[in-house]
């Protein structure tokens, strides 16, 4: 994955949220975006995927200049994974996936039926096909709906604080089932809060505050921080990890 992002300003009702950002990263193939609530992780993860537009700057994902929400054929070559599973509740999982491949990518229903199939098993949700979110765990609502993501083929994954609402036995779950896509060599950028996951699966780690970067680097930068915004930030996060 190259990720090219060029005094990018995004601002809501006045208040700026994404302040002149700059950055570029090539060949990489896991992205972490890392910071306190509020820092503008999930802004810049929506305008990578195309979902809204932005004030000014540019962004480009692998030579593609991402400029417009009307990008419609961008956002059909990239998976995104919200906090919320955002599974449509009166359909089974086996529908809510084939809906996006039929009536978004125009798939045929019976092919498409064996790929989910064999997404369904490797993420451990085969015999919840035909099951409704309602009557699953959190954590398998979230992987189900990683399984969506993935079945339009994307050149891209994007999730976003996929395991914010779940409890830990639940973040355990999911985080193993992304961690799957780093073993399948799925290029992704994840928004997360969950450090340690970071260090073991980031290439490249970006840590924001108040809409700006503030250090970004290998995950080396989770061990030896360069900046005091950095190291505060980790020592709070860090800190009931490491006294249990």
């Amino acid at each position: 994955m190259n990720l090219s992002i060029n005094n990018l300003v995004k601002s809501y009702g006045g208040k700026t949220i994404l302040d002149q950002m700059a950055i570029e990263v090539e060949d990489i193939q896991v992205l972490a975006l890392i910071g306190a609530s509020g820092s503008g992780k999930s802004t810049l993860l929506r305008l990578i995927a195309g979902l809204e537009a932005f004030q000014s700057g540019s962004i480009k994902v692998n030579g593609h200049t991402v400029s417009e929400i009307s990008d419609v054929e961008y956002r059909k070559k990239v998976g995104f994974v919200f906090q919320d599973h955002n599974l449509f509740p009166h359909l089974t999982i086996m529908e809510n996936i084939l809906l996006v491949l039929e009536k978004v990518h125009g798939r045929v229903r019976e092919e498409a039926i064996l790929e989910v199939n064999s997404l369904l098993n490797q993420f451990g949700l085969i015999e919840h096909a035909d099951k409704r979110p309602h009557q699953m765990s959190g954590g398998q609502a979230q992987r189900a709906s990683i399984v969506r993501a993935l079945a339009i083929a994307p050149e891209l994954v994007l999730l976003d604080e996929p395991t914010s609402s779940l409890d830990p036995i639940l973040t355990h779950e999911v985080l193993n089932a992304i961690k799957l896509l780093a073993e399948q060599k799925k290029d992704f950028v994840i928004v997360t809060h969950e450090i340690g996951f970071a260090r073991e699966v980031a290439d490249y780690i970006i840590f924001m505050e108040d809409g700006k970067i503030i250090e970004h680097g290998t995950k080396d930068i989770l061990l030896k921080p360069q900046t005091q915004k950095l190291k505060d930030f980790l020592n709070k996060v860090l800190t009931f990890v490491n006294e249990m």
